[in-house]
């Protein structure tokens, strides 16, 4: 691995260091939210609409046996003579309410299949969570730690002294100084006979 490195500006390694910390936080919400969202959504189908639908088949059920009991007073008390009444309404009613009561036995019957599997792929989501928050709660200080050291690393070497006296920051860059001291050197002696190694 190379030992040198081409820094063309300082300042884009701090604001790199502050976007870390700006990536860092904002995730960090997003992904407490994304968690506080999951969890109201699993709630809501395991816990929610267990308890609504298990109500509703129940009241469903009274009113199957209200409906059956009104098709039987028809019967019973509106018979003319040996007409049977028709008691179409109290028939409607009937079908309405066992309609009603096998939509609600069938979204039931529906919570309970899917539970386990909205619970299964929660607890899956909430481990790729957790390696996604190691990345922010470790990854991203350690990378902003290894940013810090370099910028003081880059400061230092900006004020590093000059071979003439002057400091790097008061007479242009460090890079400036080291490339000053490479070029100032005297050129090697042409050997006898003429060309250069």
């Amino acid at each position: 691995m190379s030992q040198q490195a081409d820094v063309k500006s300082i300042d884009i390694l701090a604001f790199l260091k502050g976007a870390f910390a700006s990536f860092a936080h904002e995730t960090g919400q997003a992904v407490s939210e994304v968690e506080i969202q999951g969890q109201r959504a699993v709630d809501w189908i395991t816990v929610d609409r267990a308890a609504h639908w298990k109500a509703e088949v129940r009241r469903m059920n009274e009113v199957v046996n209200k409906a059956i009991k009104d098709l039987e007073h028809c019967r019973t008390f509106k018979k003319v003579g040996d007409n049977t009444p028709s008691c179409i309404e109290e028939k409607k009613a009937l079908d309405k309410a066992r309609q009603r009561l096998t939509r609600a036995e069938e979204k039931a019957e529906a919570v309970r299949r899917w539970t386990p599997v909205v619970q299964q792929q929660f607890r899956e989501a909430g481990v790729r969570l957790v390696r996604f928050r190691e990345v922010i709660d470790v990854d991203c200080p350690r990378a902003m730690a290894q940013l810090e050291r370099m910028l003081k690393a880059l400061d230092a070497y900006r004020e590093v002294a000059s071979p003439t006296g002057d400091a790097a920051g008061d007479g242009g860059t460090g890079a400036q100084n080291v490339t000053r001291q490479l070029d100032d050197r005297p050129a090697p002696a042409t050997p006898p006979g003429g060309s250069q190694p």
